[in-house]
């Protein structure tokens, strides 16, 4: 296919508000390098981390809730360290998830790969770097929120499967957040409670939990809790409703906030706490005579092995998981798309169509 000089993409003009996203049609076309892949986005998809990277969320001066300058930013407060590795450079495109097909290769890559339809590893280490370090796609590197994207070939994952773009384009940040979690917990067929079980990472964990014969208890708001029953909740919980002491093997948790002391008191002894999100807040109170008499295990979970990935697009292959999408919307409404997505009255993914 002939491709062209220019593309169209939501830019990232830097940390702040709304505004910062700025629709263009002449961004330049990116080339693949050595050992990278240049794919035609097909669809993309709104996560917690876009709307977090925009505003500085991660930086440490941050200590309020996710939700707490969402649409405003903080004012400059956050540009030294506001991303996951520290600064970011700007202009930048956004967009953890992408689900497309390969249209060119870089040198060293076999060109047969062209025309695979893939998915994108959101989170990876890039190839000769040190074994910690970390790129997440749409923020240390460029995103899928354009007509076009590179990546390293072996982050670009073919896969077979007969769900749209739109419904593949959901399942790669949250779904492997999750999966992260769930086997960094080690879950087998235990007690687990997700809380933030309505969002996207909360009800890729119901899912993936389910997988694993685990019997699972979701926190929720009472309007979802139907919803996620039928994803595979064995119980649901209103997420102002006490938590029962002693009652889990594990707690993934996307939450944090005020009520953090009380997931460590609904664990068992030797139970194990994973957290990969703090929606609540990251600031919280730990009684470290409750992490040691109860012999508790607590662990982050962001880094992933690159099997977490691959076992992804297996399950997906498999249909052991299914997509769950609120609404569509194409890539010139991604402004508004952030606006629906802070509302919070959905459950599961806004999903971001591109082309095709």
């Amino acid at each position: 296919m002939t491709l062209p000089a220019t593309m169209k993409a939501v830019v990232l003009a830097g940390h702040g508000g709304l505004d910062k996203l700025e629709w263009r049609e002449d961004v330049p076309l990116p080339q693949p390098d050595a050992g990278e892949v240049l794919i035609r986005v097909g669809a993309s998809s709104v996560n917690n981390t876009d709307v977090n990277t925009r505003t500085g969320w991660y930086s440490k001066s941050v200590r309020g809730d996710t939700n707490s300058a969402a649409t405003e930013g903080y004012g400059g407060a956050s540009d030294a360290d506001g991303a996951w590795s520290g600064a970011l450079s700007f202009p930048r495109i956004q967009g953890a998830d992408c689900c497309g097909r390969i249209v060119a290769v870089g040198e060293g890559v076999d060109h047969a790969r062209v025309g695979e339809r893939v998915l994108v590893r959101p989170m990876h280490r890039p190839k000769g770097a040190e074994p910690d370090a970390l790129v997440t796609f749409g923020s240390e590197r460029e995103g899928a929120f354009a007509e076009y994207t590179t990546v390293e070939s072996e982050h670009a994952l073919k896969i077979d499967s007969a769900l749209s773009d739109i419904e593949l384009a959901s399942f790669p940040c949250a779904f492997s957040t999750a999966e992260g979690m769930i086997q960094r917990a080690v879950l087998g067929a235990e007690r687990v409670l997700i809380t933030g079980a309505s969002g996207g990472v909360g009800s890729a964990a119901v899912q993936l939990a389910k997988r694993r014969g685990a019997h699972v208890t979701a926190v929720t708001s009472p309007a979802k809790m139907e919803a996620l029953k039928e994803l595979g909740a064995d119980i649901t919980m209103d997420r102002n409703e006490p938590f029962p002491e002693d009652a889990f093997d594990v707690v993934l948790d996307l939450v944090g906030g005020p009520r953090w002391p009380a997931l460590l008191d609904a664990l068992v002894p030797k139970g194990r706490y994973v957290t990969s999100g703090a929606i609540a807040g990251p600031i919280v109170e730990l009684d470290l005579r409750t992490l040691y008499l109860k012999d508790l295990t607590l662990v982050g979970s962001t880094r992933q092995d690159p099997t977490v990935f691959a076992d992804l697009v297996g399950y997906i292959e498999a249909g052991d998981i299914r997509p769950v999408l609120a609404e569509r919307r194409p890539l010139h409404e991604l402004r508004a798309a952030q606006e629906a997505f802070l509302e919070k009255s959905q459950m599961g993914k806004i999903g971001i169509q591109i082309s095709g």
